[in-house]
């Protein structure tokens, strides 16, 4: 690889390794939410002990580590121990996927218009989701639990919403302009997912 297609790529330095960065690529400017179901599948399923090695959890709030960054896509490792969640949100426009790597997450989640649904994800569970679609997050068991996520574009704030009933029924567009990956580092290092 050229340096300068390196340098459009940041990867967490335990996962420095070809194949993550094959499989996060620049030159993919926007990932579909199957897209990156099967990146967040597979990181997890592939990468499981270097993942593993760099896992932390926190009592006074969820932990998570950048894994990958590029233009086009974003990719988390975080935790959640018993109780911990987020929310009701949505991801402002963005596709999203998550992939549980231990223990068992519980997901409310509604697309505009739609019921509330739920389930409860165990380890090698993984959902895409497109635009539309808002969701909660939540470990209600009573062990420590983890989770690789991704979403594209990269960084787009999140909303979050008193309840899932109060989402609109139309989610609103991403906005015209992507930030380069420069921006996208300083946020990321700011705000996590």
């Amino acid at each position: 690889m050229t340096a300068s297609v390196l340098s459009r790529v940041d990867v967490h330095p335990v996962l420095d390794v070809p194949l993550l960065r094959d499989i996060i690529h620049p030159s993919r400017e926007l990932w579909t939410p199957r897209e990156l179901r099967e990146l967040t599948s597979f990181v997890a399923s592939e990468l499981t002990t270097p993942l593993l090695s760099i896992l932390e959890f926190d009592s006074t709030r969820r932990w998570w580590a950048r894994l990958g960054l590029t233009e086009g896509v974003e990719l988390w490792l975080l935790s959640w121990l018993p109780g911990q969640g987020t929310e009701p949100h949505d991801h402002g426009g963005a596709a999203g996927s998550f992939t549980v790597l231990t223990g068992e997450l519980f997901e409310a989640y509604r697309y505009p218009g739609g019921p509330v649904r739920s389930a409860v994800r165990g380890v090698g569970a993984a959902v895409g989701f497109g635009a539309g679609r808002a969701h909660q997050v939540l470990n209600n068991g009573g062990v420590g639990a983890s989770s690789v996520h991704a979403y594209s574009p990269p960084l787009v704030p999140t909303r979050e919403y008193p309840s899932l009933a109060d989402i609109p029924r139309d989610i609103p567009p991403l906005p015209a302009s992507r930030l380069p990956l420069e921006q996208l580092r300083v946020l990321a290092d700011q705000e996590g997912p």
